[in-house]
């Protein structure tokens, strides 16, 4: 009886410490994928989704996938999840529960947009920072936070002190022209390019201006194409001559002093990652950031069907009709955010 109750009252001192300070993720909030034993090589990685217009939390997930049960990482998705629902919401942009997983991590894949969130969640982002701990920064972590001033880090900045740029434009047209990935000669033989050949991105080429060779090892150049298909010929004029930065690592160093490595691409909506080439890519790098020997030709075949949601803003309404949870992105499922019926424009 007595043990009883004292599982009874610490369950209850765990229940309203996370009411309280909100930085425990309560279950189901998060998504973990677990690597067999035989396969597992000891490295964990969170994946953090929150955009509303890419679908990150579809691209998240199905890189956690990739990860976890073929290459032996322990991956855990983050999501931003309605404050007063539990469903998954994109335009909840100051709720992404669970960030504490960063504690353990050694490695964070990032593809938030402009979130503004509290002290308690975005705390374990700043002490991975300040650990030098690597990130993979993708699509819009660009702009990856919105505003706040925790710890006097200028988080509205986060994408030019540590990924590299911030937004500024879209420099093909907006859902008209695509993208091919172009590689740069001088560093075609660097590991995290083994085996990657083609990359065609149906989501357009962002504005680039503030990296370069002397600040980062440019891997890949965005080459806007005249329509979005991969067929389509590039368009001429200024805009592709030069091609603007696509993927890049880098350095950055955080207020500690301790420096770390950033991987970048502009490439990343949900429908981008069709693309084999992208998924190893990003499953290259991963293996890179964590110190590890990178495959001859990574498997990343799809664990479970695919099938993204193109891209575009829809509203919180629209996705918490939905009512999707972490968990309906969890093995054995092949979720889409929503129907293709519900978009404006799905070629």
């Amino acid at each position: 009886m007595i043990r009883h109750s004292l599982a009874i009252a610490f369950a209850t001192l765990v229940l309203v410490s996370s009411h309280l300070t909100g930085s425990l993720a309560i279950a189901g909030d998060t998504l973990v994928f677990e690597p067999s034993a035989e396969e597992s090589n000891g490295k964990q990685i969170v994946l953090i989704s929150g955009d509303e217009e890419y679908r990150s939390e579809e691209s998240c997930s199905m890189l956690g996938k990739i990860l976890s049960q073929h290459h032996g990482f322990k991956c855990t998705v983050l999501f931003a999840i309605d404050k007063e629902t539990g469903y998954i919401n994109p335009y909840q942009n100051d709720n992404i529960p669970g960030t504490e997983a960063l504690n353990t991590a050694d490695l964070c894949i990032l593809a938030t947009r402009w979130r503004e969130l509290p002290d308690d969640q975005i705390r374990p982002i700043y002490d991975y920072m300040q650990a030098g701990k690597p990130f993979i920064a993708y699509r819009t972590a660009t702009h990856a936070f919105k505003s706040g001033q925790f710890a006097d880090f200028d988080w509205k900045n986060f994408g030019i002190q540590i990924v590299g740029e911030n937004w500024h434009s879209h420099h093909g047209e907006h859902m008209v022209q695509g993208g091919r990935a172009i590689r740069v000669e001088a560093n075609a033989q660097h590991p995290i390019l083994q085996s990657v050949e083609d990359i065609y991105t149906p989501s357009d080429i962002y504005g680039v201006f503030n990296v370069d060779d002397q600040n980062a090892t440019v891997l890949l150049r965005g080459q806007i194409l005249k329509a979005l298909d991969p067929a389509a010929p590039p368009i001429e004029g200024e805009k592709n001559d030069p091609m603007v930065p696509m993927a890049w690592l880098r350095n950055y160093e955080p207020q500690s002093g301790k420096v770390g490595q950033t991987f970048g691409t502009t490439a990343g909506a949900s429908v981008d990652f069709r693309s084999e080439d992208l998924r190893r890519l990003i499953v290259n790098a991963a293996y890179f950031l964590t110190g590890q020997e990178i495959l001859a030709r990574a498997d990343v075949s799809f664990v479970d069907p695919f099938e993204p949601t193109f891209y575009g803003f829809v509203d919180g309404e629209t996705y918490l009709e939905r009512k999707l949870k972490p968990d309906d992105f969890g093995l054995g499922k092949s979720t889409s955010t929503f129907p293709r019926s519900r978009l404006i424009f799905a070629p």
